[in-house]
């Protein structure tokens, strides 16, 4: 698969490029897993031995309901082949974009509206695209 993915221009940075496949283990159960294929800063940012890419980071000024791009990227891409590939089995697969974190509605409206953020809401978010799915059949 060739995957790339540009930042909108007004828009946050982006983190990483995933490719999710799916298939149908051999007992008839769905099955899913992701793959981290292209991500920012990847001479400084390696997966841990679990495979987890690390967090890019985080920007976000709540109080100011602002973020910074200095970190992330403006673009990514990739070629990438399927480690787990079984020409037998069907599979779907597509393409998932994650940008670096950025603010809630709630904290815009908290600034704009001059009143508190309300105890235990989530002020921080990953805006993701996904692409429409490939599907593979023998």
């Amino acid at each position: 698969f060739m995957v790339y993915s540009l930042r909108d221009p007004i828009g946050a940075n982006l983190d990483r490029i995933q490719i999710v496949k799916g298939w149908l283990a051999a007992d008839g159960k769905p099955q899913e897993k992701v793959y981290d294929v292209a991500w920012a800063d990847q001479d400084n940012r390696k997966p841990g031995s679990d495979g987890k890419l690390p967090p890019v980071g985080n920007t976000v000024d709540i109080k100011k309901a602002i973020w910074f791009n200095t970190i992330g990227a403006s673009e990514l891409g990739t070629v990438w082949t399927d480690p787990d590939f079984d020409p037998k089995n069907r599979a779907f697969y597509y393409a998932r974009v994650l940008e670096i974190p950025t603010p809630r509605w709630v904290v815009y409206d908290a600034l704009r509206f001059g009143v508190k953020i309300p105890e235990g809401a989530e002020t921080i978010q990953q805006e993701r695209v996904y692409t429409s799915p490939i599907w593979y059949t023998p």
